[in-house]
């Protein structure tokens, strides 16, 4: 039930500068004054926030009317059916952009939002009462619209989307990523210049991932957020996410699209880039794709069965001179050969671009158990000799069925990146020519030691046991045979000098 939070946002000022001590909500449609005064904030209602609703479309105006349970009107059976006013409110949402700077970001916005849908009931009067009871239950609580620190209803939105993705199985992945993880690749591209202009994410799915860099993010500067996404329910849903976490229409540019194949935003360049690009997707690799400036300089294109590296490119081709990139990706990227190898390599040799790769523990993202890893990059990095490996694998705490980054692992993770050092079993910084020897394989163990040696085996004190457990058998022996000689029968084994 989106419709519910998100019409809580949409609310116009209820003041006019123009027309002080009248409250918006009150005002009546019909006659002269009050349409007078409606028009006048409409202007700099859309102008403000992108769009703009009447008096009696207004969150509280609909929940009221859902809530009247008597027929004060003798309106008939209907006088409390609101499901036809709210399609119609969201299709006046998006005409009241119709012409504006804000229409391509209202442009069918609701479009998946069915409320004639058999899951909210068997009958329309059903299907009513449970949207009335959302919408009644929602208008008691406190939003805190005017504390500009404040984000309930953002925080409810994107708390809803975590919660319908711990139960979405494999299709999670595809528009949400855990929050844990989301906090950890903010942290890494902010931690060293929170002053940033932009931020872009080439799979942004719902968006949680970029808002999470905002919050990371200087306060006081101005970023402005890029995403592409491929399907058009999760594209809505991103953009809903930026309306409800107040981002400005015109400071947030979300386009739908496919990434790979048709680009949105190649001729920009990005301060941060984060990503957690769809593992192993299939992609179409066209021959002609050699002479795009993406992928032509490495000389080869990734397999159709794993485009894990081809997002890389695009990601690297988008990064700003002095930006930096953290994204999430499968350990094949490390280690697998053929075409991979070759620009993995090429990554490493020619660009220097990869700054750090940080082991991931398994089984923390929705629908996949896999390992996963975080590979950093900068195109001017300020040791261009070395690349840091941590191995954070083995640090979460289990929830359930899930792994769980904790704040203490994304701090640790986060602490030895900045601080780029040697820790026992956890990071190690490598050589380029260390890596090179390796035949550009970045397989974490193989720089990285988590090896646990076993205690020390006494073998004499192993022989003394061993001897002490044949002495107390020989003599629960010749205990059993005496018992048997007492019954009169044969020993079942053969006494020391003797034979059965």
């Amino acid at each position: 039930m989106v419709i519910a939070p998100f019409s809580h946002k949409l609310e116009p000022p209820r003041k006019s500068g123009r027309f002080n001590g009248v409250k918006f909500a009150t005002l009546d449609e019909s006659n002269e004054e009050g349409t007078a005064i409606i028009e006048a904030v409409k202007e700099a209602t859309v102008k403000e926030l992108g769009y703009f609703l009447k008096p009696s479309e207004l969150f509280h105006a609909i929940a009221m009317k859902g809530n009247n349970q008597e027929d004060a009107h003798s309106q008939g059976e209907g006088h409390n059916f609101i499901l036809p006013d709210l399609t119609h409110i969201l299709k006046n949402i998006e005409q009241s952009t119709l012409g504006t700077d804000s229409a391509d970001d209202f442009s069918n916005l609701f479009e998946d939002l069915d409320l004639t849908s058999s899951k909210l009931g068997n009958t329309e009067r059903a299907k009513n009462e449970l949207v009335a009871k959302v919408l009644i239950h929602l208008d008691q609580i406190d939003f805190n619209l005017s504390d500009t620190n404040a984000d309930v209803l953002g925080d409810a939105y994107e708390y809803l989307i975590g919660e319908f993705a711990s139960g979405a199985g494999k299709k999670a992945g595809e528009f949400y990523t855990p929050q844990p993880v989301s906090i950890l690749l903010a942290k890494l591209v902010t931690r060293q210049n929170k002053n940033l202009k932009n931020v872009y994410d080439p799979t942004c799915g719902s968006g949680s991932l970029l808002l999470r860099v905002k919050r990371e993010a200087a306060q006081d500067y101005k970023i402005k957020i890029y995403g592409q996404e491929l399907n058009r329910t999760t594209y809505n849903l991103a953009r809903m996410n930026m309306i409800l976490h107040d981002v400005h229409y015109a400071d947030f540019d979300i386009r739908q699209e496919n990434t790979l194949e048709h680009p949105q935003h190649r001729d920009l360049r990005f301060d941060a880039i984060v990503a957690n690009p769809p593992f192993s997707a299939h992609w179409h690799p066209s021959p002609l794709m050699m002479s795009d400036d993406r992928f032509s300089v490495y000389g080869k294109l990734a397999p159709a069965t794993k485009a894990d590296m081809a997002f890389v490119q695009h990601m690297i081709y988008q990064l700003a001179d002095d930006g930096i990139m953290a994204c999430v990706l499968p350990h094949g990227v490390l280690f697998r050969g053929a075409a991979e190898g070759h620009i993995r390599q090429y990554l490493i040799e020619q660009l220097n671009c990869l700054d750090a790769v940080i082991g991931l523990p398994a089984n923390i993202f929705y629908g996949t158990s896999i390992p996963t890893c975080v590979l950093v990059f900068k195109k001017c990095r300020k040791n261009p000799d070395d690349i840091l490996f941590i191995d954070a694998s083995q640090h979460f705490e289990k929830v359930k069925t899930q792994n769980k980054l904790l704040p203490e692992h994304i701090d640790n993770i986060v602490k030895a990146y900045l601080n780029r050092t040697n820790t026992p079993k956890y990071s190690h910084v490598v050589s380029l020519a260390d890596i090179k020897a390796n035949d550009y394989n970045l397989n974490i163990p193989r720089y990285v030691d988590t090896f646990e040696a076993e205690d020390a085996i006494d073998l004499n004190a192993i022989a003394a046991q061993l001897t002490e457990l044949e002495q107390a058998s020989k003599s629960t022996d010749a205990t059993i045979a005496a018992f048997c000689l007492e019954l009169g029968i044969k020993p079942p084994f053969a006494i020391q000098g003797e034979s059965v």
